[in-house]
């Protein structure tokens, strides 16, 4: 595989997007890697490297260039946490659902690219990814630990194409109440699959963070790459 970093042009100016790509031509399946809150760090780019070695184009985008651009940060610290915690508080979800959009065009049409397109996000990524199901044209959709969906199922309405939704069960940010809410939402949508991981924290599937666990994340994984196998 191979790497670089790319210009995507939106409708409120440029950013930039890691791009991981399979040896070969071609035609390949792209899928959007949708950032925490610690912007396109070394976890979102392993994660697209790994999709590229899967046989997909992976294009994880600068979301939070409308207030700082090229926020590479870590969760291995208080400093970083709390710059963490500022962005998301500051980070505009609608405006950055047009970034995603804007994304999802731009990968259709990499060099390489088969036209079809999936998104994966993480923690406020998971949120957008389920967003990129309701607002965007992307062909299928995975979530992991999501924050706010329990305020989002109101859109599922207007879910066309597939969606995967990984639930911590012992998520800090996303309480069980907010889990029910989440459940009664969504879980009669015959586009919605919901898995729960009910002795796992908020980012289980974060390679080195606290709450790894990575039997579950190997298991959320392959289900994800399952997942996108079946609808791209």
């Amino acid at each position: 595989m191979s790497s670089e970093t790319i210009t995507i042009k939106g409708a409120d100016g440029t950013f930039s997007g890691y791009l991981a790509k399979p040896e070969g031509a071609g035609p390949f399946p792209a899928i959007v890697v949708i950032q925490e809150i610690f912007g396109v760090n070394a976890v979102m780019r392993d994660i697209c490297d790994d999709l590229a070695k899967e046989g997909y184009l992976a294009l994880s985008p600068d979301l939070f260039w409308r207030i700082e651009p090229g926020i590479d940060i870590t969760d291995q610290s208080e400093a970083e946490w709390a710059k963490a915690f500022e962005l998301f508080n500051a980070f505009d979800v609608d405006k950055g659902m047009i970034d995603v959009q804007a994304t999802v065009d731009t990968a259709r049409k990499l060099p390489g690219a088969s036209g079809k397109v999936g998104a994966v996000g993480y923690c406020l990524g998971g949120q957008l990814a389920f967003l990129t199901a309701t607002r965007t044209d992307a062909d299928a959709s995975v979530g992991f630990y999501g924050v706010n969906l329990e305020n989002r199922t109101e859109e599922a309405s207007t879910i066309s194409n597939p969606v995967m939704l990984h639930i911590a069960g012992k998520d800090e940010f996303v309480p069980a109440e907010a889990q029910a809410s989440i459940h009664a939402g969504l879980e009669k949508n015959n586009l919605v699959t919901l898995h729960d991981y009910p002795k796992c924290d908020h980012a289980f599937a974060r390679v080195g963070g606290a709450h790894y666990d990575k039997s579950a994340a190997d298991l959320a994984n392959k289900r994800t790459l399952e997942f996108f196998k079946a609808n791209l």
